[in-house]
């Protein structure tokens, strides 16, 4: 049974969308002012004794690379703060300055607190010493006493599993491999403050989803984590804020969901567009600003819940707000699994106008076919303006597990009707 019709509501919601949460108002442990780096890039390199020896008198000439330009914000204790943008606009550079691995040329950065650093895969490691003298060795640059690391050492080999590889030397560990050493080490450091890039990625899905298990336990237990990652549904799953960097200049910060589409601008509504500006006139997206009050899964009796049984239908109850008018909305929802297919979607259209503060409530029924794992609810939220315009915005709504005994085969579970015949 799909959803019923959406509805306007006018009533006040006490809870909040569960994944999204409200931004901790802690003190400020991170504090970033008018930042710059600039990179020297030689336009024509000299590597061999060769070149040296026949153009001794060659001027090696440089190009200037301003990966940041005048880049301030703060972040708060207990937040879970993202950063989104394309390829070489500043992400990394600016997390490798707040782990003191580079040097600012301008600007300050204070922080309070110890950090612990999961950046560049590799990074800190000897290859030449096994897994056991590495995960002392980095829990003691980590800040923990020698007693501490050896302690927690089984825990991170654990974690890792890699228990039949600890006193194997690092140079002949999988990238795989080393990915999962080098993130059990930032956990178990148990930091104040993470400082987490994109190199999650390295890791298979099991692997990817472990970590995101743990980025959930962290944020509840009000652990300071920035992460820098293209992955939009993560941004918008855990983050309190988001910023944007565009050509080494921070372009917005605030809610994940607006970053989230500003950052699909960037890359999906042309070159020039520019995430600061109002969309174009024609062929654009534009923001619909629709926030999520409140996103809950229902038994029978009405009570939250947090997991369904197999074949159990998924009751969704949905809460959200619009912060400005739209006519028409259509809500476009997405199944999707830890592997990020889209198991299966459907939509609902509300036949009204909704008016800027209005709220729109979305509840029912969705027939559950599908096999024991771990699942997003999307929703996609549109509005067709006219023939060449379209308002977009894109929600993760819901994280819930199906949990059941039957064989998992495929992603859903369908009944099918065959029955083999012995023909003579």
């Amino acid at each position: 049974m799909p959803l019923r019709s959406p509805t306007i509501t006018d009533e006040l919601a006490d809870g909040v969308h569960q994944d999204a949460g409200r931004r901790p108002e802690g003190p400020v442990v991170i504090e970033i002012r008018n930042l710059d780096k600039t990179f020297r890039i030689p336009e024509h390199r000299m590597d061999s004794f060769k070149e040296r020896a026949t153009h001794p008198l060659t001027r090696v000439e440089y190009r200037e690379l301003r990966a940041l330009r005048d880049v301030s914000f703060d972040v708060h204790q207990g937040e879970f703060f993202g950063i989104v943008g394309r390829n070489g606009s500043g992400k990394s550079s600016l997390l490798k300055i707040l782990a003191s691995i580079y040097r600012a040329d301008g600007g300050r950065v204070r922080v309070a607190g110890r950090l612990a650093p999961f950046i560049e895969l590799g990074v800190g490691f000897n290859p030449e010493l096994t897994a056991r003298e590495n995960g002392e060795l980095n829990g003691v640059l980590m800040g923990l006493t020698r007693r501490e690391a050896r302690r927690r050492l089984g825990a991170v080999i654990d974690f890792a599993e890699l228990q039949d590889f600890v006193d194997l030397k690092l140079k002949n560990y999988s990238s795989g491999m080393m990915v999962r050493f080098a993130f059990a080490i930032m956990v178990q450091a148990d930091a104040d403050i993470m400082l987490i890039d994109e190199v999650l990625a390295v890791g298979d899905a099991a692997f990817a989803q472990k970590c995101m298990d743990v980025f959930h336990e962290k944020r509840d237990a009000g652990k300071t984590i920035v992460l820098v990652t293209h992955d939009m549904g993560t941004v918008q799953s855990l983050c309190h804020r988001a910023a944007l960097l565009h050509e080494g200049e921070l372009q917005y910060i605030g809610a994940p969901e607006d970053a989230a589409l500003r950052y699909y601008r960037l890359n999906f509504a042309g070159a020039e567009t520019d995430p600061r500006r109002p969309a174009p006139e024609r062929d654009a997206v534009m923001d619909l600003n629709v926030r999520v009050v409140e996103a809950t899964l229902r038994d029978e009796a009405g009570t939250a819940i947090s997991n369904v049984e197999q074949d159990v239908p998924i009751t969704v109850d949905i809460l959200v707000e619009a912060a400005r008018e739209l006519a028409g909305p259509i809500f476009v929802f997405h199944v999707v699994n830890e592997d990020g297919v889209v198991v299966f979607a459907f939509t609902c259209t509300l036949e009204r106008t909704v008016l800027p503060g209005q709220r729109v409530r979305l509840t029912g029924q969705i027939e559950n076919r599908l096999v024991a794992g771990r699942y997003y609810l999307d929703c996609w939220v549109r509005q067709d303006q006219h023939e060449t315009m379209m308002a977009l915005q894109a929600l993760r709504i819901l994280r819930f597990v199906v949990y059941g005994t039957a064989p998992r085969h495929g992603v859903v579970k369908l009944h099918a009707d065959v029955e083999p015949v012995l023909e003579d």
